[in-house]
């Protein structure tokens, strides 16, 4: 990896190649995209199955695209028990993060005859997106309809794409089952998101989409943004790893590549203030490259999105962190919890040399559907409050309302919007036809 001496020059020129990787610069994707989704929005099945045998499997129909519950029991005997087992261990640990976000309607009441509150209600459908293709991805099966689940959606909807053979991956089929989705289909690509989307004769509208997905899929949830709730338009991943002199090169080095192999667009960053520790680790990814069974991957993501920052102070290597806003942040330092209170952001913080990223994918808990390309400047990971929504409950007496009725009127007349001021006026007319005839 190339060992480049942090300074402002050095810095913007890091921040200006990420931002290249995001959905926003992938311009000449558009207009294919915005032609895929309107075609499933008017045509519905029709173009989603013409769509799906191009990409995926040419035998796609009504009357297959949903997985059956014989497929599912199959995807059970295909499966290596062991790994089942693997998934429920896991799914118990998401599932007890995630209790602790859930939230709850609450009222506050008054002696004056006031009444006001917040009225928590889940989401009626969800439709969930898992990946296919480069690799498969269970994991992200029960980060997405875990949350979901707990927050009370009636109906979780899941795609992924098939193979050639119509099949889906049997350990996608199994995490689906376990965490709790109610229909499964054979689809993928943004074909799929407008689907879900708009609705077709096989697939029924959602109110909202999760989950990552390839170029494709993040500005076809980009396109239908505002028909449905989406929770994020996801670039690809990322990780930066922040590391002092105490820090082990070789636990930083098969860190750094664990996100590098995703594609050849993740980005793998270590800020260093350690100059030795710096050379260390660029030695040791190079001996791991060798040996990785995806290197080709992960030499071209390195290439062209890995660097290793050798700042001053962690001063500076803090203020680098917070402009880059990683999707995973690893602080590997002699005192990580005082560190990570100067963390402002990131979408996920890993503390310490054994709490590597891969933990925070599979198993510690949190989600791993996560803020990239510098949004976790103002995102959050995908969690319960994705799958809610929030009404405001207000209650006045005639009582409560009559001891403010003139400021509420003042305001309104304020903004010349005598409507508004007459709609609270008019309760009270009859008192001030008494306090007129009396004065």
């Amino acid at each position: 990896m190339k060992i480049i001496k942090l300074d402002a020059a050095s810095r913007q020129e890091l921040l200006d190649d990420l931002k290249k990787r995001g959905p926003g610069n992938a311009g000449q994707y558009n207009d294919t995209v915005q032609e895929i989704v309107d075609r499933v929005r008017r045509e519905g099945d029709r173009a989603l199955f013409e769509l799906t045998a191009r990409f995926d499997w040419d035998g796609i129909g009504p009357e297959n695209v949903r997985v059956t519950e014989d497929e599912v029991q199959e995807a059970y005997r295909q499966i290596d028990p062991a790994l089942v087992e693997t998934i429920r261990k896991s799914l118990k640990n998401i599932r007890d993060y995630h209790e602790k976000q859930k939230r709850y309607s609450w009222f506050d009441t008054t002696s004056e005859g006031t009444l006001l509150g917040q009225k928590v209600t889940p989401l009626a459908s969800a439709g969930v997106y898992v990946p296919g293709g480069k690799a498969v991805y269970p994991s992200s099966v029960l980060m997405n309809i875990v949350p979901a689940r707990i927050a009370g959606v009636e109906r979780i909807v899941m795609c992924t794409p098939c193979g050639k053979d119509g099949a889906v991956n049997p350990a996608v089929l199994v995490a689906a089952r376990e965490a709790g989705a109610h229909e499964v289909y054979k689809v993928g690509g943004a074909q799929a998101i407008a689907a879900m989307a708009y609705g077709t004769e096989s697939i029924p509208k959602v109110d909202k989409i999760t989950g990552p997905g390839n170029i494709f899929v993040a500005l076809a949830k980009k396109a239908v943004s505002g028909v449905v709730s989406i929770d994020s338009i996801a670039g690809p991943s990322e990780i930066l790893v922040l590391a002092d002199e105490t820090a082990n090169p070789r636990y930083v080095a098969a860190d750094l590549l664990s996100q590098a192999e995703h594609d050849e667009m993740a980005s793998a960053i270590l800020v260093t203030t350690s100059r030795t520790l710096a050379e260390q680790v660029s030695y040791e990814v190079g001996e791991f490259v060798k040996k990785l069974s995806r290197r080709e991957i992960i030499q071209r993501s390195l290439d062209g999105y890995g660097a290793i920052l050798v700042a001053d102070s962690m001063e500076e290597a803090l203020e680098t962190v917070d402009l880059i806003a990683s999707e995973h942040l690893e602080i590997v330092t002699k005192n990580p919890f005082e560190v990570m209170m100067k963390v402002k952001n990131a979408g996920a913080i890993f503390l310490g040399e054994y709490s590597s990223e891969p933990l925070g994918d599979y198993f510690a808990g949190p989600n791993h559907i996560l803020p990239t390309n510098g949004t976790a400047r103002f995102f959050s990971p995908v969690s319960v409050d994705d799958f809610i929504k929030k009404s405001s409950i207000i209650y006045y007496s005639r009582e409560a309302l009559r001891r403010v009725h003139r400021d509420i009127e003042y305001f309104a007349e304020a903004e010349q919007l005598t409507a508004h001021a007459n709609s609270i006026a008019v309760r009270f007319e009859d008192e001030e036809d008494e306090h007129e005839q009396n004065g």
